[in-house]
């Protein structure tokens, strides 16, 4: 399985601060799943940005998103995920969301999507590294059978 993890933060494009919640995100996936390939990129909070970055990782099994999902005026991660993608899958951005709001209230303010184009699965994470952490593991159990219904197996 190939992951791309995506830290969209315009503070961590230009420098200002290190990116934590992305190696967060890259650590859980190499411990649940050892055969895993994850390569890493920060990209600004800007929508052409973001898409030009989901069209560079189309061959990727997934794209892992953190940040860019909340209330502020650049967080535009949702809206570019749902503009790229060919099939929204409500039911993640749904679940991380139920999940995470058993650890804190402000979960309500996550906008995170998930959706599909052609056959890469594109979940958004919130920027937190603990929330980041939190939901990469949730997601982490089910994304092989994500990537293998994606190539059209597990079809009965």
């Amino acid at each position: 399985m190939k992951v791309v993890v995506l830290t969209i933060s315009d503070r961590a494009s230009q420098g200002i601060y290190e990116d934590l919640s992305g190696p967060a995100i890259e650590r859980v996936l190499r411990n649940a799943l050892p055969d895993i390939q994850v390569e890493r990129s920060i990209v600004p909070d800007e929508r052409l940005a973001i898409l030009h970055a989901f069209a560079e990782a189309s061959s990727y099994d997934v794209v892992l998103t953190t940040g860019g999902t909340g209330l502020s005026p650049r967080d535009v991660t949702p809206e570019a995920t749902a503009e790229y993608c060919d099939r929204l899958v409500p039911g993640i951005a749904e679940m991380l969301r139920a999940q995470s709001w058993q650890q804190t209230p402000n979960a309500i303010f996550s906008r995170g999507t998930a959706g599909m184009k052609g056959k890469t699965l594109i979940v958004n994470f919130p920027g937190s590294v603990r929330a980041a952490e939190f939901c990469a593991n949730i997601l982490v159990p089910v994304l092989p059978h994500a990537v293998s219904m994606a190539e059209g197996q597990g079809h009965e």
